[in-house]
């Protein structure tokens, strides 16, 4: 098997051809910051091109998060011209993973929040384990969703599920995301990983070509227009008074006093 290095990242691959793509910030709880997305998008690339990576999981180290959102200091500047870029940045990163010729199974190990839902919910297949919580809370920030999870979010839920989760910046439990179709599976904490080398184990008896192209014809349904609104409403978004508001009442560990502008 091939081996990369990465700053972010660790990935490892099995004799049966599955790879564990792990998130290796753990005392930032996973955080997303650009060198993250810079370091998956040329993960993705390595494992479009390496012949014996046939199937992927995506996970974070550590027992306390998946991913814990994105890296709010990196947010709290933007104007909205670099709040929109940075909104097609991460929608990108994204879409390479969801349209990965290669079955992608999200083990949500822990807090999946803003950023790190919205990676968990470009990925194929969503497995949590009972400790993780799901949440776009972007709305407390002052912000809406901005690696697709505006899009994304009630393709998995519906529409009423969707508004209330990222209207209220509302969290969701492991149990729920079962029920609500978030995630397919429930496993004990520390079993994730197992479950979706089964489930991986399955998908690779099968021809390699066909999952490539099921995964495409799955995708085809896609409103691009839709991913593209969210990023200029993003971008919008990061000069009003209530952004810059938000964020800096995060870092500084109040709450936020919204003023509506």
């Amino acid at each position: 098997m091939k081996s990369y290095t990465f700053d972010t990242l660790l990935l490892e691959t099995d004799d049966k051809g599955i790879a564990v793509l792990t998130i290796n910030r753990p005392d930032k709880l996973n955080a997303l910051n650009n060198t993250v997305l810079d370091e998956l998008e040329q993960a993705v690339k390595n494992i479009e091109k390496d012949d014996e990576i046939r199937a992927v999981i995506v996970t974070g180290a550590g027992e306390k998060a998946f991913v814990a959102g994105a890296d709010i200091k990196e947010l709290n500047t933007l104007n909205k011209k670099q709040g929109e870029k940075q909104s097609v940045r991460g929608q990108k990163v994204f879409f390479a993973i969801e349209n990965c010729s290669k079955p992608m199974i999200a083990v949500v190990n822990g807090y999946a929040l803003g950023g790190g839902s919205e990676l968990a919910m470009a990925c194929h297949i969503r497995i949590a384990e009972e400790n993780a919580v799901f949440g776009l809370p972007e709305v407390g920030l002052g912000l809406i969703p901005g690696y697709g999870g505006t899009q994304r979010l009630p393709q998995l839920v519906g529409k009423s599920r969707a508004m209330e989760m990222i209207l209220t910046g509302g969290q969701m439990k492991a149990e729920e995301a079962k029920s609500t179709g978030l995630a397919g599976y429930v496993e004990p904490q520390g079993k994730g990983v197992e479950k979706a080398k089964e489930i991986a184990s399955k998908m690779l008896k099968n021809g390699p070509v066909a999952l490539s192209r099921a995964i495409e014809a799955v995708n085809s349904g896609f409103r691009v227009k839709g991913f593209s609104d969210e990023a200029e409403l993003f971008g919008d978004l990061c000069e009003t008074e209530d952004f810059k508001e938000g964020t800096s009442a995060f870092l500084e560990k109040r709450k936020p006093n919204f003023q509506g502008r």
